[in-house]
Order: structure tokens, then sequence, then C-alpha cells
């Protein structure tokens, strides 16, 4: 982080469900005081959950593109003081009715930094247990559940199947991780908020 720059102030601009944008104000290393539009939100999280060789992916509908994703599953870390870890666990039951006896930390990193204070926590999630699902949201409620071989992540993404960067990236790292066949054989990340 640059010390020659420093944040002086910040005005709320607006207050939604989930996030806030808010009008920072800075000071550069020579004095000059500038100011940038921010969204403020409290990070999220997502999931790659395989079954053997397979992936189990949610496609649901996304308001703001006005069409249906197809993508891991994920959620915001919208409960104060729940690690992240623990959001994970809870979304992998909330949208795919599944508990894995193993939670690997593969990434985390910043989602729109130009813009936003998003953070998007990444997990393996191996050995699953299905159950029933506990949908919340309309969204949810009318999202379907789908499973790919791991082995084709790759070229759904480069055919445009997959197109948002959580799945992306989480896609490509599991597939790295685990080869496409999806065998567990390596030492775990750790994970760097310890949750």
């Amino acid at each position: 982080m640059s010390r020659d720059f420093r944040q002086t102030g910040e005005q709320v601009i607006h207050e939604g469900w989930i996030m806030k944008l808010v009008r920072g104000e800075f000071e550069g290393p020579d004095g000059t005081r500038f100011e940038r539009d921010i969204i403020r939100h409290p990070g999220a999280v997502g999931v790659v959950a395989v079954d053997g060789p397979e992936v189990v992916l949610v496609r649901q509908y996304r308001p703001v593109m006005d069409d249906d994703l197809l993508e891991i599953p994920a959620g915001t870390r919208d409960h104060p003081g729940e690690a992240p870890e623990a959001t994970a666990r809870r979304e992998l039951e909330e949208e795919i009715g599944a508990t894995a006896s193993s939670l690997e930390h593969l990434a985390t990193y910043w989602v729109a930094p130009g813009v936003s204070d998003e953070k998007m926590y990444l997990y393996l999630a191996t050995g699953l247990t299905f159950g029933s699902r506990r949908l919340d949201g309309i969204e949810e409620q009318h999202m379907t559940v789908e499973r790919i071989a791991l082995a084709e992540g790759p070229a759904l993404i480069a055919a445009g199947e997959i197109v948002d960067a959580k799945s992306i990236v989480g896609l490509l790292l599991a597939t790295a991780r685990l080869g496409a066949a999806g065998a567990v054989d390596a030492p775990p990340n750790q994970d760097p908020e310890g949750g």
C-alpha cells in the first residue's frame, strides 16, 4: 500500500441493500486533493464443489445482466463476523444442498479494485454429502443445479458458456490443483484469514 497517498474523508452517496456508494476524498504525494466514487461491499465467497470427476454448478438469473449464468455456488458475506470459510459452507448447503468433508482455500482477490473494495474468497470443496437445499431469495428459488465434468471447465470458459470471474478463476484453479480427473493428492493451501 502506498503511504504517499492517503484517504482524507468519505461521504455516503447511496446506501443499498448490501452495498453502498461513497465518494472518497484523497490526497496525493504532492498535496493534490482528488475524489473517487467507491462501491463498499462486505465481500463474497465462491465454492468449486467437486464430486468425483464432476463439478456441481448452479444456473441462476442475474438481474444486472438480465440473463441466466452458469456459476459456481457463491454468496455475499452478509452475516457480520462470519468467517469466510463459514460463509462458504453455508452457501454450499443453501445452493446445492451439500456439506463438504474438506474445504480448501484456493485464492482471495479483489473483484474490481478500480471501483469497489469487494474481496472474493474462493474455496475448493471435496468429500461432498448431499441433502436438501435451503434456498434464500427469489433468484435462488428458481436456480437449477447442473453438473459438468471438471475437465470440461476450461473449454466452457473459452466458449463463453461460463462468463463470470469467480467461476472462471475458481474452475481454472481447481483444475490446476486437482487435474482434470479431480484427484485430491497435494497438501492444501492455508487460508490467509484463518477462516
